[in-house]
């Protein structure tokens, strides 16, 4: 078997660069919209309304009791047949499909890193709010998230990384990433090995900066909780 890494590079670095700017592009995307349902979860999951608690545990139990493809099928398979059956038209393409997809995944997650930060956070901090007759709305806002944002922040490091390598999985469903930009190359040539070894490269720098800085942040947080 004959190697020619140099023609590999020179014909799948294009793709690769396009599938690059598509998964940057969904991964900022899904990971912003993941956050923002995660605090909105997270608030249900600790709120006094029994319904809104039920809600936001249905959605954490569904989300990750399930395989993401599955996830991705369902929305942009089926729900778009649902719609075309009852609408004309498809409601989501596949782009959307997908972040879509990752967002909800990435929603679930931070549900939990949110309320592991909030439970992690001094209660004389709320005690002490309250007793200036800070409102319990207040108290959370003001108080008890920013505390536990700080805490979580590791954690929530820990799951851009993740989020962004679950993107692959949208090839599954013919997203334009860096994944599917590779099997587009590599079942279109039969080069398999050269180019499934320069896609783990991409991700593997994509991805280290990341660690890199989650690393960075928990020596941080360590530091500051010695001093």
């Amino acid at each position: 078997m004959n190697f020619d890494f140099a023609r590999v590079f020179q014909e799948l670095t294009p793709l690769l660069w396009d599938g690059f700017q598509t998964t940057v592009y969904v991964s900022i995307i899904s990971i912003v919209l993941g956050m923002m349902v995660g605090l909105l979860s997270c608030y249900f999951r600790t709120c006094r309304f029994r319904i809104l608690r039920f809600l936001a545990a249905s959605y954490v139990w569904v989300i990750r009791g399930t395989p993401m493809i599955v996830q991705a099928f369902f929305f942009f398979f089926g729900l778009n047949q649902v719609t075309q059956a009852m609408l004309g038209f498809q409601l989501l393409s596949r782009d959307m499909a997908g972040i879509l997809t990752v967002t909800l995944n990435a929603g679930a997650y931070f549900t939990e890193i949110f309320r592991g930060g909030i439970a992690a956070v001094d209660k004389g901090q709320t005690e002490a709010a309250r007793s200036l007759s800070l409102p319990q709305s207040r108290t959370m806002l003001r108080v008890v998230l920013p505390q536990a944002l700080r805490i979580s922040l590791p954690s929530m490091v820990n799951q851009w990384i993740i989020s962004i390598k679950d993107t692959a999985i949208l090839s599954a469903i013919a997203v334009g990433e860096l994944m599917n930009r590779t099997q587009v190359y590599a079942f279109g040539t039969f080069v398999f090995f050269e180019s499934f070894i320069f896609v783990a490269v991409w991700y593997l720098v994509l991805l280290s900066a990341l660690m890199i800085l989650s690393n960075r942040l928990e020596a941080r947080m360590n530091y500051d909780k010695k001093n």
